[in-house]
């Protein structure tokens, strides 16, 4: 498939696959969503509602991609004094040259360059330590051969959206992450599509609507309430 590096409306780039007309991250702010979607309606707010500073988080990242996600969230687990435990899975890596055309080192953080570099040289299927608040593991297999169970705090969903891959998001994807989730575990996705909410809601998560980021209406936050 045909892909570019575009630049979205804050700034930040992203990949684009010009045969789907689909792009890893929002036309109208990749760091914008990133920030809006994952940090404040995730990890923050999971934060605030579980957590203390001496209790590590377990975040698994669906759709690693060009971990614009998991680099906000190091260096926020550096802000905040909080340890992470991340996991990124992504069935097809994204090559070294494209990471190379990216700017979010630029704009988010000069200080914490090596530690963006070192997420993205570091070898798969291993945990390594990035920071002595964040630890990463990069796991290349498909979403639906992920076998964790009650294993994660946080759940970023970021998969490819429903109109190009409809098979991500199903009643069979999201009772894998339900699985995979600790009891008061929150999943976030950018998505707001009613069948996405009902296939959550299927498997027994609680779903809240919420304020979308930029040029999107709404997202879903779902919520593991129960084991």
């Amino acid at each position: 498939m045909n892909r570019k590096i575009i630049t979205t409306s804050d700034g930040s780039k992203t990949i684009q696959i010009e045969d789907w007309d689909e792009q890893y991250h929002s036309i109208h702010g990749a760091i914008q969503e990133a920030n809006h979607v994952f940090l404040k309606h995730g990890l923050l707010f999971f934060c605030a509602e579980f957590i203390s500073e001496s209790s590590p988080i377990s975040i698994l990242e669906i759709g690693f991609g060009t971990g614009l996600n998991a680099f906000l969230t190091l260096i926020k687990a550096e802000y905040l004094k909080q340890s992470i435990n991340y996991v990124g899975v992504e069935a097809y890596p994204v090559s070294s040259e494209e990471i190379e055309q990216l700017n979010y080192v630029e704009l988010i953080s000069k200080n914490h360059a090596d530690e963006f570099h070192k997420m993205h040289s570091c070898s798969w299927e291993e945990q390594h330590k990035i920071t002595s608040a964040f630890q990463q593991e990069k796991q290349q297999k498909f979403f639906k051969d992920i076998t964790a169970k009650d294993k994660f705090n946080i759940i970023y969903f970021d998969a490819f959206g429903a109109r190009v891959q409809p098979n991500l998001w199903t009643e069979d994807i999201f009772k894998i992450m339900f699985n995979a989730l600790k009891k008061n575990g929150v999943l976030v996705t950018y998505s707001a599509k009613g069948s996405v909410r009902r296939a959550m809601q299927a498997v027994g998560f609680e779903v809240e609507r919420l304020p979308g980021p930029p040029g999107k209406r709404e997202m879903l936050r779902a919520r593991k309430m129960r084991s």
